[in-house]
C-alpha cells in the first residue's frame, strides 16, 4: 500500500536519474535562515513547496539534509570546551554565544529526528512531499561511533569497543569512563586524534551488527537513501588494523558488515540508495559490497592541486568505476571552493563537476558563491551577500546539465592535440562529449591562466558537407565549423583562462554511433 502524506498526498517515489544531482544543506541552518524569511518557527515538516520546488527547479534528484538527528548534550560540552573548535567559531561567526553551538552531527545521540528540526512523523511527512515533487531524500547514517552519552553507551556496553588497564596507560586519550568502571574507546580514524565527543562501535560484535541494521532498516522507512559517514572505518581490514590490539581477545566475524546491512535493507527497500564516504583506495570494495555510489576525494583533489594533464588522466582510467563516483568541489568537510579555488576557477571547476559521469554533489551556498566554511557544531550562520554572477553562471550550468543527454547519453573523453606546431597549450584543455540520438554535448573548459588552443575529433561521422552549427550553451554564441574542416582537423578551439563551452550539435538524422563506450 503507498504511503500517503498526513495531507492525504501520495508519495511518487521514482528512481534516480543515472548521474544524478544532490544538493547538501545543513538542516538547522536551511530551516533557520527559510523560518527568516517566512517570519516564524517552521519544522522540516512545514517549509514550504515553494522552497522546493525551487531546488527541483534547478534540476536536483536529492536533497542531502545534513544533521536532523538528535544531537547530544555531551557532546555540545566538548564542542564548548574545544580550544581549536572554539578558534574555527570565531572565524565563521565572529560574536557567537553559546546558544550558537550545539553537539556535532556526527555524535547521533538517538536515530530520531532532533526537536529543534520537529517531531515524530515530520520526516516521513517531509520524504513523501519530496517524492511528490519528484525528489529523494537522503540522511545521515553514522555507523562507527555513536556519542559519547548514547543510551547504549550504560544499557550495552558491549557494543562499544573496551580497553584494560594496560590499554589506558599505553593510549590514555584514547578511551573515557562512563562509569569510573569500563574504559571504553572513543570513536577514531588512525590518521587524526580520536572524537571526544564519540563513543567507538564494536564490528567484530554481531549483536552490534544487528542492532545497527536494525536502525538502517527504521531510517528507509522515513528516508530514500542514506549517506553513510566514514564508511570505511566498518570494514573487516580496516577495523582490524584500528582496534585488533585492542580487542585482541575477541572472536572475528567472516562476513563483512557493510554487505550484510546492504543486503538485509534491499529485501525491504529494493531502490535504497548508499552512498559511502570513503578514501584510502577503498571506494571498489565498498561498491562491490553494494554502495550505489563513494566518494572520489582524488578527482577533488585533483581538481584543487593537480595539473590538466592528470585530471585528463584519472578521467581515462577505466580500472575506475567513474559512475559510481559522488564528485564534489566542495561539501561540509571541505573549505568553500570559492575560496580555495578563486572565483574564476571555481566556476571552471563548477563545469568539470556538473559534466563528468557520477553523482554531483553541490553545497548549500555553493551556487551563491559564498566564502565561510561553518563547523559543523554551529546553528546559525553569518551574513554573506550572495555573488549574483555566479548564481547566474550556476543557473545556466545547471539548466543545461539537466538535458537527458547528460544522463541518459554515453560519455567519451576526449583527447586535445596542438592548434599548430610549437603550441602546447592544448594541454590545458580538459574535453569530453556526452552523446544521446541525434545529439551531441561537447564539453571544453580550459583549466588554467592562460589562454589556449587546440583540437578535438568529434566522436561521431559528419557525412554532410557544408556548415556546421555549433552552439555554446553557456556562452550563447553560434560557432559556425565547415563539415570537411572537422573530418580532416578536427574542430578548432580556442578559450580564455578559466572559461569553458558547452557546444550542442543536434540534427535531425541519429549522430552517436552505436559502439560508443
Amino acid at each position: 500500500m503507498p504511503i500517503v502524506t498526513a495531507k492525504g498526498i501520495p508519495a511518487v517515489r521514482q528512481k534516480i536519474r543515472r548521474h544524478p544531482h544532490l544538493y547538501e544543506a545543513n538542516a538547522r541552518i536551511f530551516l533557520k535562515r527559510i523560518s527568516e524569511r517566512y517570519g516564524r518557527e517552521l519544522t522540516l515538516a512545514a517549509i514550504p513547496d515553494e522552497e522546493w520546488q525551487v531546488i527541483d527547479r534547478r534540476g536536483f534528484d536529492l536533497v542531502w539534509l545534513m544533521g536532523v538527528w538528535q544531537r547530544s548534550p555531551s557532546a555540545r560540552r566538548e564542542a564548548l570546551l574545544d580550544v581549536n573548535l572554539r578558534r574555527e567559531y570565531d572565524e565563521a561567526l565572529p560574536g557567537w554565544t553559546e546558544g550558537d553551538i550545539t553537539g556535532s552531527p556526527y555524535a547521533v545521540h538517538s536515530y530520531v529526528i532532533d526537536s529543534a528540526l520537529g517531531s515524530e512523523g515530520d520526516l516521513m511527512e517531509l520524504r513523501s512531499r519530496l517524492n511528490h515533487l519528484g525528489l529523494g531524500l537522503v540522511l545521515d547514517f553514522v555507523p562507527n561511533h555513536l556519542a559519547l552519552d548514547h543510551p547504549w553507551v550504560s544499557s550495552r556496553p558491549d557494543r562499544f569497543v573496551q580497553g584494560d588497564e594496560a590499554d589506558v596507560a599505553t593510549h590514555h586519550d584514547w578511551f573515557f569512563s562512563p562509569d569510573g568502571k569500563k574504559h571504553l574507546a572513543h570513536g577514531r580514524d588512525p590518521n587524526f586524534a580520536p572524537w571526544t565527543d564519540t563513543a567507538q562501535l564494536n564490528f567484530f560484535s554481531s549483536e552490534l551488527r544487528q542492532a545497527l541494521v536494525e536502525e538502517l532498516l527504521q531510517i528507509a522507512t522515513v528516508a530514500d537513501g542514506v549517506r553513510c559517514d566514514m564508511a570505511l572505518l566498518a570494514l573487516n581490514g580496516v577495523f582490524e588494523q584500528v582496534w585488533g590490539g585492542v580487542l585482541k581477545d575477541h572472536a572475528r566475524l567472516v562476513t563483512e558488515f557493510w554487505a550484510d546491512a546492504i543486503g538485509a535493507v534491499r529485501r525491504q527497500h529494493p531502490d535504497f540508495i548508499f552512498l559511502a564516504e570513503a578514501y584510502w583506495g577503498l571506494e571498489r570494495e565498498l561498491q562491490e559490497m553494494g554502495f550505489d555510489f563513494t566518494y572520489d576525494k582524488p578527482f577533488y583533489d585533483r581538481l584543487r592541486f593537480s595539473s590538466p594533464a592528470d585530471i585528463h588522466k584519472y578521467l581515462g582510467d577505466k580500472n575506475i568505476r567513474h559512475e559510481r563516483g559522488v564528485r564534489f568541489i566542495e561539501n561540509h568537510d571541505e573549505p568553500r571552493s570559492r575560496v580555495v579555488l578563486g572565483r574564476e576557477r571555481c566556476l571552471a571547476a563548477a563545469v568539470v563537476l556538473a559534466t563528468v559521469p557520477g553523482l554531483r554533489l553541490f553545497q548549500d551556498g555553493q551556487l551563491e558563491g559564498l566564502r565561510i566554511h561553518l563547523p559543523v557544531q554551529l546553528v546559525r550562520e553569518p551574513r554573506e551577500t550572495a555573488d549574483s554572477e555566479i548564481t547566474r553562471f550556476y543557473d545556466r550550468l545547471l539548466t543545461v546539465c539537466n538535458a537527458p543527454t547528460f544522463h541518459e547519453g554515453e560519455w567519451v573523453l576526449l583527447e586535445a592535440t596542438m592548434a599548430w606546431e610549437g603550441n602546447h597549450s592544448h594541454q590545458n584543455l580538459l574535453a569530453w562529449s556526452w552523446c544521446s540520438g541525434s545529439q551531441l554535448m561537447t564539453v571544453i573548459i580550459n583549466y588554467s591562466a592562460d589562454r589556449s588552443q587546440g583540437r578535438l575529433v568529434l566522436p561521431i561521422g559528419l557525412e554532410e558537407a557544408g556548415g556546421v552549427a555549433l552552439q555554446d550553451e553557456i556562452g550563447g554564441e553560434t560557432y559556425m565549423r565547415d563539415a570537411n574542416e572537422l573530418r580532416s582537423q578536427g574542430l578548432y578551439v580556442d578559450l580564455g583562462p578559466w572559461r569553458a563551452h558547452i557546444l550542442n550539435l543536434a540534427n535531425d538524422r541519429p549522430l552517436c554511433p552505436s559502439n560508443i563506450s
